[in-house]
């Protein structure tokens, strides 16, 4: 009954009368993407006659910038520059901003490598399995009994008492600790440091801290010393940061506490007190090294005293080290105390190279008889040995060559030379300069290298850190070839394996960056001959990890890469497959990130489909769902980006293949699909819709492709949208067989659809999904025509009938929304010309040609409809359904206005029978009656339309109360 009064359409002039009226527009005055100027305002403050008070202005003053209108004419930014008004403001003086300026140059900055990210490297590199001890304090029960009232000098006394206890055996021996206990034991020592500290036990934690710096003299166990340094002086940071803000704290006057640069003249009397006392206590430790630790630890108190204090404990704290016989001690001691002048004074240079010289002229201890009579004792090679002084030596030339001028620099590196023996120092001079001090003098360093002595520090560790410095900076052009060869006559002759390829990893980048693919073919190749015997190369798997990642980062052409014979074959070292399936990503990445054109190139596809073939078959069942995102995102890159131009068979047999070597990855699938469609309709647009013979079978074979690879996704909307959209591209093909295979494949499997889904991993209703689906296919079948064989409206009967057999949940309304929906669907079937069509495909306008007999079945559904939609809103008389009721009324309601002629009585009856429902129990929203009623009322001026004006007299706004 609905739709034997459905409205007349004329879409064509529909479409006129609502295109949005077009206005001339002069764009020398105003442009929306014009940038509105914001200038601060004093109007506010003068109060003139005639000022104005607006505070933004733009180019045109007929326009309102939204911003200021939202914020009442007040920028909240030049609220803020009035707040710092610079003539209020009083302007730094002269010796304030020489001081700043002088601070910031003097100041380390974000350039510099912080001790911190040493720390790990160094734990992980030196470690031992040998038996260690230390000495534990067992604290003291002495002055615990002191009454508050004592003397002073009984006080002072007491704590001279306790730490003299510390040396005449409170302490307890613990033996035979492996390397981890040994960090327990360590860690143990600094929670006691904090407790001792928090619970105001301050000669405690001194004697604590003494103790662990005198663990600092020990070297029983040499090749574990670095680490135990490391582990040692957290402890002595802790300690000096414990006493500097207990100092700090006590210059707050007023609850003011001191600027960050404070003078020495703002401290009160107490903290100088506290200062000197706690320096007084440091000076009365007996023995040198615990008596420099501690005194180091706490370098930076020295600004509470004086302004010189730190410059003049420097070269004092330098001279001291002088006194410390183990050169290895010695020469962390040093770094210790280069580390803690950077933090506190790093302008302060001339003590940092007075160290390193002080160090270069007891560099010969080194190698003398006290020494080589200790590593005999415990069984330490001399080049093991040597390594030990790396971090050390490296940290202080870190330190020393920071923004220092090349001449010093060049200083250094003359005196190093006069060293014998000098491989460790030319090791850290190589490690700490800068990259392109190196670089520029290559060859002077190629020179001083091969005249060091192999037997003392391996020279393919020198050619490590000479290439290190290379890959950060260029040497001269024309050294670069004679750099190569001299490195890899020395790289190429190494018989360990282990050292070979970590020489190899570092030149591979050198040879990528300066040389053409020739040198990269022969390194590679040297590469595969050194690891492959034995199968060496299942230890080495990191550094050859980052040999590939070198090699793609600068030879991104993969026809150029792939023309490198050696690469396929490097690949195949890659035996386990954790390690392979990660290389394969790395070459995917860059491949999708470099490739710019879409690429047929036979040696590239094969080579990529075999890395795409090595990810696709490291899935498992075990295989994380993200990990499976990650590959399918790599391999549908790399299909998207394979193109045949305008062979279009060559293309499908490469999706062919492809869904048969990817078919675990849904997704993949998924992509190939749409590919596939998009092929079909390619060919489409190039025959302009008119296939040969040849092409309409290309065409079917393209959305047999569909049919065959759709059933075999897991995701039931995945299926159900690829079936719609396939079944799209056959109808714009002209398949119209094999069109309606697709949508009645999708109408049988709208049954299976479940209540629930997995959204991102959630659970969530499939209702919504399900309408959205559901209104698209309505859309769809409007131009599907009529099946010779079948009935009238085959597809909408079929699709009918399973949403009416669907078990929907009680308390939706979805059915009959969709419902309504198909309500849509059959007002523009009846129509004398469809809204849309497809081009070459007769809809059932045409077939039909508006015959009594098809628009009388459309009537007999839309009866069916109707009545369906009309008994559900009288199930909804309940209370607690009383809102979806006056919703579902309104929907039914404007689907009536859009799609109904409501010149007819019975129907103009019913609407208003609706508006009213909706309004009958105070649920519908007040806004939303009056502008449909608003619109009715505006519908009603068009020649056409005057019958509205009556239906708006009929439609009564009520209020809620």
């Amino acid at each position: 009954y609905f739709l034997r009064h459905a409205r007349s359409r004329n879409y064509v002039s529909e479409s006129e009368v609502c295109k949005l009226e077009s206005v001339p527009l002069d764009f020398g005055d105003y442009h929306p993407l014009k940038p509105i100027t914001v200038t601060e305002s004093k109007t506010k403050k003068m109060n003139r006659k005639g000022s104005t008070s607006s505070t933004s202005s733009s180019s045109s003053s007929s326009v309102m910038d939204p911003l200021s209108s939202v914020l009442d004419g007040t920028d909240p930014l030049s609220l803020f520059a009035a707040a710092a008004d610079p003539v209020t403001a009083a302007p730094p003086t002269d010796g304030a901003r020489r001081k700043r300026d002088k601070d910031e140059s003097s100041a380390v900055g974000s350039d510099f490598e912080p001790w911190s990210s040493k720390r790990g490297e160094i734990l992980a590199r030196y470690t031992t399995k040998e038996k260690l001890s230390i000495n534990l304090y067992m604290g003291s029960e002495k002055g615990k009994a002191t009454s508050t009232g004592s003397a002073v000098s009984e006080k002072v006394r007491t704590r001279l008492e306790e730490l003299d206890d510390l040396e005449e055996g409170s302490q307890k021996e613990l033996l035979n600790l492996t390397q981890q206990d040994y960090m327990n034991r360590i860690e143990e020592l600094n929670q006691s440091l904090k407790d001792a500290w928090s619970s105001d036990q301050k000669v405690k934690a001194l004697k604590i801290v003494i103790q662990c710096s005198k663990l600092l003299s020990d070297t029983t166990v040499i090749q574990f010393y670095p680490s135990k340094f490391v582990l040692i002086t957290d402890i002595l940071d802790t300690f000096g940061k414990l006493v500097y803000e207990r100092i700090l704290s006590m210059c707050v006057d007023n609850r003011v506490s001191l600027p960050d640069n404070f003078s020495p003249e703002s401290v009160n009397d107490t903290a100088k007190e506290t200062c000197l006392n706690w320096f007084f206590k440091i000076a009365s430790i007996r023995e040198l090294i615990p008596r420099f630790y501690v005194e180091a630890a706490i370098l930076k108190c020295n600004k509470f005293l004086s302004k010189t204090g730190i410059s003049e404990c420097l070269p004092r704290l330098t001279s001291m080290i002088r006194g410390i016989g183990d050169p290895l001690v010695a020469v962390y001691a040093r770094a210790y105390l280069c580390r803690v002048g950077m933090e506190v004074a790093p302008q302060l240079k001339e003590s940092l190279n007075k160290n390193f010289f002080d160090f270069l002229l007891t560099f010969k201890q080194i190698h003398g008889d006290t020494v080589q009579n200790q590593l005999v004792v415990q069984c330490v090679e001399i080049p093991l040995y040597l390594t030990l002084y790396s971090p050390a030596i490296d940290w202080i030339l870190q330190c020393i060559a920071y923004h220092a001028p090349d001449v010093l620099l060049t200083e250094m590196m003359e005196r190093c030379k006069k060293l014998g023996n000098n491989a460790l120092l030319l090791n850290s001079v190589m490690s700490a300069f800068r990259a392109e001090f190196i670089a520029a003098r290559s060859m002077d360093f190629i020179g001083m290298i091969k005249e060091c002595d192999e037997s003392g520090f391996p020279k393919h560790l020198l050619f490590r850190s000479l290439g290190l410095n290379l890959a950060l900076a260029d040497p001269p052009e024309n050294d670069r070839l004679q750099i190569l060869n001299e490195a890899w006559k020395v790289v190429t002759k190494l018989k360990n394996p282990q050292d070979y390829i970590n020489c190899a990893e570092v030149w591979v980048e050198y040879t990528c960056r300066h040389f053409t693919k020739r040198e990269v073919n022969t390194v590679l190749a040297d590469v595969i001959k050194h690891m492959t015997p034995d199968r060496a190369f299942e230890d080495a798997y990191p550094q050859l990890q980052s040999i590939i990642q070198k090699v793609i980062t600068y030879i991104y052409d993969f026809a150029l890469l792939f023309s490198v014979e050696k690469f396929l074959p490097f690949l195949d070292m890659f035996q386990k497959e954790s390690v392979r399936v990660e290389v394969c990503k790395c070459i995917m990445e860059s491949f999708i990130k470099h490739q710019q054109e879409p690429t047929k190139d036979p040696v590239i596809l094969n080579a990529l489909l075999h890395v795409c073939k090595t990810m696709h078959d490291s899935v498992n069942a075990l295989t994380l769902e993200d990990e499976k995102r990650m590959l399918a995102a790599l391999i549908n890159g790399f299909i998207k980006m394979v193109s045949f131009g305008r062979d279009f068979e060559q293309q499908l047999s490469f999706y062919v293949e492809a869904r048969s070597m990817f078919c675990n990855l849904e997704p993949v699938l998924v992509q190939l699909i749409h590919s596939v469609n998009q092929l079909a309709m390619e060919t489409r647009r190039v025959m302009k819709g008119n296939h040969s013979r040849k092409t309409a079978a290309f065409v079917r074979a393209c959305v047999a492709f569909c049919f065959i690879t759709i059933p075999s996704l897991s995701s039931i909307f995945t299926r159900l949208n690829l079936y719609l959209h396939s079944g799209q591209v056959a109808l714009a093909n002209q398949c119209l067989s094999q069109a309606d295979a697709f949508f009645k494949a999708a109408v049988s499997l709208v049954p299976e659809v479940p209540k629930m889904i997995s959204v991102d991993g959630k659970m969530r209703p499939s209702d919504a999904f399900l309408l959205e689906f559901l209104c698209n296919f309505f859309s769809t079948l409007l131009v599907v025509p009529d099946h010779p064989e079948q009935g009238v409206l085959f597809l909408v009967r079929g699709l009918l009938n399973v949403i009416q057999d669907y078990t929907w949940e009680d308390n939706s309304d979805d059915k009959v929304r969709i419902y309504t929906n198909v309500l849509h669907l059959l007002s523009a079937m009846t129509q004398e010309a469809f809204i849309y069509h497809v081009d070459k495909v007769d809809s059932n306008d045409a077939l039909y040609g508006g015959d009594s007999k098809f628009l009388a079945e459309i009537n007999k559904l839309s009866e069916t409809v109707v009545s369906q939609i009309l008994d559900h809103l009288k199930t909804l008389g309940k209370e607690e359904t009383l809102k979806r009721q006056s919703q579902l009324a309104l929907y039914f309601f404007n689907t009536i206005l859009a799609h109904g002629d409501l010149r007819n009585n019975r129907l103009n009856q019913l609407s208003v029978n609706l508006w009213n429902l909706a309004q009958k129990h105070g649920f519908a929203d007040t806004k939303t009656m009056v502008k449909t009623l608003e619109y009715i009322k505006r519908k009603s001026k068009q020649p056409e339309m005057s019958h509205f004006t009556d239906l708006a007299l009929r439609l009564p706004l009520q209020s809620r109360t």
